[in-house]
């Protein structure tokens, strides 16, 4: 750069070919007429170079006319991307910043290159590696490629814990999001290294911990190593669990003039002597701000004030329930949803504006917009009103497709061999109507189904639908004929509470039984022929497991009530009842413990047909065949069914030890009991059925699969206490999956 002083008289440019001259000037702070000053000049370079049209510019006075030599970057003709398979085109060029007839710079390509890595590493490829290849054309144009090897998957070889001495690391892996890389993981990402996971990761095992006591329980630290091959990762948690706590004193306080403490201790979860549960003490903060607001007190806020007694390592909770601030919601602002209407939103929400705020509501009200299955996202946040005093809810959600086709395939030693086909759309039209239909085709049976629920029916929190369905059965195998039927059923629902749900249903259907062999039973070849049902049913359900599949915890009460004859040809009364209760015996255990109990009476001096009476036997009573116990014509040895049963199971369920976890083998152990007898229809006039009401007994043992193929079971049972005239079986298997 030359050296200060000297007027200049004038100011060139040289090698600009797209670049106006007077647009390379306006950056100059040197002007004709001023003495040359070094400082500027060099703000002049700096200010010319950052707007990245130049690769390299310099200044140099000749005598007293000040040069500007500049050398233009290229303009981008062509952005291609080579050696990709995983990611497409469209993807990608989506992320880098370098686009066609954009000028040619190379901290925005390096930039490109790490985008381009970031999305490569998201999946799981920390292999991948990018070089940016540059294609020189003429009139300064160049083609820019991005050179790309994917690489393999970067999965986790390994998971390990540090710090741990009351749970196994088995137990650990079990509650965390990432597994390690195993072969039947092909169809799951989970076994893939991601540092977001890993952060999900430690706030599970930090609720885990804390749901069994261990109130000082933190991660210390969560470190990922590449392995020295670069083929997977070594994932190490370091944890402290400190000490296990117990619930000490469990008390209530509140300065709300006439609110009875005592009426709201039956709310609570959690009692003196208890292992400390985080979780529990959250449900019982939900549970007393729903029952005071409910009370008419409008501004609640619940705090639990914790304290930790170190020496007798218990912790005492005191749920104050103190006037929150006095806050109403002026406005619900909802965005993101370009499909679902907005009712469909607001009616899970809570609250409604005008409400006072309640963040208990706020969060209960995110929970039902996520339960709906319509939105990959669900963001709801306060912001200020209008006022100190008022507050708008803004709810950002992203959607996602709601439309479903699956086919499946499988085998059961009840249906035999299946495969169905099932188009479902759970948002039709964005109105939150799902609309299903279904084909399913066995070799002993099949279903044609198409049901349609309004969840919201005229606008009310009742669900609202119609079935129409088709089914047929090939009983050859346990009595000696086949049935058919056609029918469509209406039905309503709505909850009580959260867990406690009642379903009214009227069902119109017709059965003809066909196809009855010469040589079946007197009492089949009576039934032979149409019959038409018409049933009013109401099923009222406590429902408290924490999930449907693979349950762990909670139970469920069913009780059904029906009554047939207002039209058609039978008249019956039916009643069915059942229940069964999970429990966590020891870790991953379970234990479960359930019975059915059912009767079905004629009324008006009708009789009951075979399709109207109950049978006993294969999934429901193991070490028995399909129709395997009750009343049994003691010539033809058709089973005819009965008019009473009961049945009870309980199981155990536990990861079998030679397997890790993840897997997902279980080994069942169980033991059966029923009964099914009875005499209806033309059978209480026969003189060769076979009836009692012997109590059957059978035992066994199982093996349960959650595959990447859907679930396979195979149970091996031996009845203990049977009737002569019953039909057994040692081995059931079960496969089914959807894909």
């Amino acid at each position: 750069m030359p050296a200060a002083g000297g007027t200049i008289t004038a100011i060139q440019i040289q090698g600009n070919v797209r670049a106006e001259p007077e647009t390379i000037r306006s950056y100059l702070q040197l002007r004709p007429g001023q003495p040359y000053d070094a400082a500027a000049a060099d703000r002049s370079l700096k200010a010319l170079f950052a707007t990245g049209l130049f690769s390299d510019v310099t200044m140099d006075m000749q005598g007293s006319t000040l040069v500007i030599k500049v050398t233009e970057n290229p303009i981008i003709n062509r952005v291609a991307f080579e050696g990709n398979s995983k990611i497409d085109d469209d993807k990608l060029r989506d992320e880098v910043q370098s686009r066609p007839r954009q000028v040619f710079t190379r901290a925005r390509v390096q930039a490109d290159v790490e985008r381009i890595l970031t999305i490569y590493r998201r999946s799981g490829r920390y292999n991948a590696s990018v070089e940016p290849k540059v294609i020189k054309l003429e009139q300064g144009r160049v083609d820019l490629v991005f050179e790309i090897n994917e690489g393999d998957v970067t999965g986790v070889q390994r998971i390990s814990f540090v710090g741990n001495e009351h749970f196994s690391d088995g137990t650990l892996r079990g509650k965390i999001r990432t597994v390690e890389s195993a072969w039947y993981r092909f169809l799951s990402s989970d076994d893939r290294y991601d540092p977001d996971r890993v952060n999900l990761d430690r706030e599970l095992l930090r609720k885990f911990y804390l749901s069994e006591g261990y109130a000082d329980f933190r991660v210390i630290s969560a470190v990922a190593e590449l392995a020295p091959n670069r083929e997977g990762f070594f994932l190490t948690f370091t944890i402290s669990e400190g000490e296990r706590y117990k619930f000490g004193k469990v008390e209530i306080s509140t300065r709300f003039q006439g609110l009875d403490v005592d009426t709201l201790n039956r709310f609570l979860t959690v009692g003196e002597g208890e292992w400390y549960d985080a979780d529990q003490v959250e449900k019982t903060v939900t549970a007393l701000t729903d029952v005071v607001g409910a009370l008419g007190y409008a501004f609640v806020e619940v705090r639990p004030n914790i304290r930790r007694n170190k020496d007798n390592l218990t912790i005492d909770v005191t749920f104050d329930i103190q006037e929150g601030p006095r806050v109403y919601v002026e406005r619900i602002n909802i965005s993101g949803n370009t499909r679902t209407l907005d009712k469909v939103i607001r009616r899970e929400f809570r609250l409604a504006e005008g409400d006072a705020f309640s963040t208990a509501k706020v969060r209960r009200s995110q929970e039902r917009l996520k339960a709906l299955q319509f939105f990959e996202k669900v963001d709801i946040s306060a912001a200020p009103g209008s006022a100190p005093d008022k507050t708008n809810i803004e709810v950002q959600v992203v959607e996602q497709s709601t439309g479903d086709i699956s086919f499946g395939a499988g085998f059961s030693t009840t249906a035999g061999i299946l495969g169905d086909i099932t188009i479902k759309e759970r948002n039709l039209l964005g109105k939150g109507q799902e609309l299903r239909l279904g084909l399913s085709l066995g070799t002993l049976s099949t279903l044609i189904d198409l049901s349609f629920t309004e969840p919201y029916f005229m606008d009310r929190p009742m669900a609202a639908g119609f079935d129409l369905f088709r089914t047929s059965n090939d009983r050859q195998q346990v009595a000696s004929y086949n049935d058919q039927s056609l029918g469509f059923a209406l039905r309503a629902g709505w909850a009580y509470s959260e867990f406690m749900r009642q379903t009214v249903r009227y069902t119109l259907r017709q059965t003809t039984i066909y196809n009855v062999q010469p040589w079946a039973s007197y009492v089949v070849q009576l039934n032979a022929g149409t019959s038409v049902v018409s049933e009013i049913s109401e099923t009222v359900a406590w429902d408290s497991r924490d999930t449907r599949v693979n349950t762990t915890k909670g139970f469920l009460v069913r009780n059904s009530i029906a009554v047939a004859g207002l039209i058609g040809t039978e008249q019956y009364f039916r009643t069915t009842a059942d229940a069964v209760y999970y429990q966590s015996l020891y870790e991953d255990i379970i234990g479960s413990i359930g019975g059915s109990v059912g009767a079905v009476v004629p009324y008006n001096g009708s009789s009951l047909r075979l399709n109207n009476l109950f049978f006993i036997g294969g999934d429901n009573l193991r070490g028995f065949q399909v129709g395997g116990i009750g009343p049994r014509d003691s010539i033809t040895a058709d089973a005819l069914g009965g008019t009473y049963f009961y049945t009870a199971t309980g199981e155990i369920s536990f990861p079998l030890a030679f397997l890790p976890k993840e897997v997902g083998l279980f080994g069942k152990a169980f033991l059966d009991i029923g009964s099914l007898w009875g005499l209806g229809g033309p059978a209480a006039y026969s003189s060769t059925v076979l009836t009692s009401n012997t109590m059957r007994v059978s035992t066994g043992v199982g093996v349960q699969w959650i595959s990447p193929f859907g679930p396979i079971r195979i149970d091996y049972a031996k009845p203990l206490v049977q009737d002569p005239w019953d039909k057994t079986e040692n081995i059931r298997f079960s496969f089914g999956t959807r894909f």
